[in-house]
């Protein structure tokens, strides 16, 4: 008999437990109720004190939205579309909101064409579309094509300070520094970072980039060649 009572108590239970949840997924469904529709987007990023309102301007999703009429993919794509934006996720939550994590290029560096418009420039050789006409004091900056990662590189041309004017990509498997003296330094394909530390030991004790020199070739390892 007690069995029976509790099979009976558990079937009624599971049927009331169903249709409650049929009928909020109904509401939901159809856009009726608190759950049904976006009240809330919470935006966060991996980057601190970042300028949310491109992000927010990208959204495209009004409050008072119906919550799974929204697709989330198109929210995505606008919001990958912004510059500086590396990836991002959106996902619905439990409450019918959204929730919108962005991770965001870091800047190290410069780019420009042209010498008088520059882009701010990633550690994985990205473009960031946001162009400026002044160049940051001490920033590093790049020029014409740029390779995929150019993070070491940048760290260590960064230690010339003022002597750097920019760097440059050659023929795609090494880099040319270009000072603000006019100097031009060859550096090699291979171990770059050791010849800008020569370079940079042999400045500090002859002086050589404010002497009236066109190039400095440290292409091969066993010497450097300086041409007049």
């Amino acid at each position: 008999m007690k069995k029976s009572i509790w099979f009976w108590l558990c079937f009624i239970t599971a049927i009331i437990l169903g249709v409650y949840f049929a009928t909020r997924i109904i509401m939901i469904t159809s856009g009726r109720g608190r759950l049904a529709t976006i009240r809330h987007i919470s935006i966060t990023t991996d980057q601190p004190n970042q300028d949310m309102a491109p992000l927010a301007a990208a959204l495209g999703v009004p409050p008072g939205s119906r919550s799974y009429a929204t697709r989330l993919t198109a929210v995505n794509d606008r919001i990958g579309a912004v510059p500086g934006v590396r990836t991002s996720a959106v996902r619905r939550l439990a409450n019918g909101n959204l929730g919108v994590h962005v991770q965001i290029h870091e800047t190290i560096a410069l780019w420009t064409d042209d010498g008088e418009i520059f882009f701010p420039l990633s550690a994985d050789g990205t473009i960031i579309q946001t162009p400026r006409r002044t160049r940051t004091p001490g920033a590093i900056v790049f020029r014409g094509p740029v390779p995929n990662d150019i993070g070491d590189i940048a760290r260590v041309a960064g230690h010339l300070g003022k002597d750097l004017d920019y760097m440059e990509w050659i023929e795609n498997r090494r880099f040319n520094i270009h000072t603000t003296g006019g100097v031009t330094i060859l550096l090699p394909q291979v171990n770059p970072d050791a010849a800008i530390g020569s370079l940079m030991v042999l400045n500090k004790k002859n002086g050589i980039l404010s002497k009236k020199i066109r190039i400095i070739d440290m292409r091969d390892a066993a010497r450097i060649l300086i041409k007049e």
